[in-house]
């Protein structure tokens, strides 16, 4: 290619970029989408550009994206993290507890059933089951440590549950998670 075809070649270019920044073709001097003559406009365009505003770029993208918050976002993720930590859960206060000694089997369950109905109304996170060891019971094995447990495990309302240090009860005793 000799440099006469190469300076041919830049200057068609530069014309056509020419039409693109200014919007009219050099040689003629018309606009480049400008209709012909004897073709006229429709006159839906203005009026369509009446009623229509112009809004700012950054309201448009807001409105279509919205607006998110990521330090509430984060906040959320660490408590539900915390809650799943086993460590948080245990050391939790205790925000309330029932005694069932000395209470048969049926009085147990209907007990329990109505004090974690009341606690979870009542938006509390944690409560203590005293059950006792079941030392004092005759000819079988411990009744309510049993019956707490599957209690528990049956209630959808019961999360996470454990046995107290030994000064809260210890085996004695079950805490238990609520559920929100």
């Amino acid at each position: 290619m000799d440099f006469g075809a190469v300076l041919d070649e830049w200057d068609t270019l530069q014309k056509k970029a020419k039409v693109r920044e200014h919007g009219r073709n050099p040689v003629s001097g018309k606009k480049a989408n400008a209709p012909e003559k004897g073709k006229e406009r429709s006159d839906c365009s203005e009026e369509k550009n009446a009623f229509t505003k112009r809004i700012n770029p950054e309201e448009a993208w807001l409105r279509r994206y919205g607006v998110v918050d990521k330090d509430k976002i984060a906040a959320e993720e660490a408590e539900r993290n915390r809650t799943r930590s086993r460590l948080y859960v245990k050391n939790l206060p205790i925000e309330a507890r029932i005694d069932l000694h000395g209470l048969t089997r049926e009085e147990a369950r209907s007990r329990l059933t109505i004090f974690v109905g009341d606690c979870a109304k009542r938006g509390l996170r944690k409560i203590l089951i005293v059950h006792g060891k079941g030392i004092h019971t005759t000819g079988s094995d411990p009744v309510l440590g049993e019956e707490v447990r599957k209690f528990i495990e049956q209630d959808r309302r019961c999360g996470r549950s454990g046995h107290p240090d030994r000064r809260m009860g210890g085996s004695g005793a079950t805490w238990v998670f609520l559920k929100n």
